[in-house]
């Protein structure tokens, strides 16, 4: 019997290993990841992560290429800033410390078509 219980709880902890399972995004980063998804690969962000920045729970939208900006939002979706993209690669300058001051990266979802 123990067993099957330990079975039964490997396969929760395996079953959503793909990010597509992420759970509790608030349904506006949501909405947001389902809008790329409907785009051609390649053409908007491929990768949103999740971090906690200055005491909030924000999520990065990765810059997708060249000169275009990543963008940084919080949980209700409002923008904070560019961390990456544009010309230098750096983002606006509007929040330089990000990825020297980010923790607990959480991958949420990733284009893998």
């Amino acid at each position: 019997m123990h067993k099957l219980i330990y079975f039964i709880l490997l396969l929760s902890f395996t079953a959503c290993i793909k990010n597509d399972c992420v759970k509790d995004i608030p349904a506006c980063i949501e909405n947001k990841i389902n809008q790329l998804k409907a785009k051609p690969k390649g053409t908007a962000s491929s990768e949103v992560n999740e971090y906690n920045y200055k005491g909030k729970r924000v999520f990065h939208f990765a810059a997708y290429c060249c000169d275009v900006y990543g963008e940084l939002l919080d949980e209700n979706c409002n923008y904070i800033c560019a961390p990456d993209g544009g010309i230098t690669g750096g983002g606006n300058g509007a929040c330089t410390d990000f990825f020297s001051t980010a923790t607990n990266k959480r991958l949420v979802w990733k284009d893998e078509r």
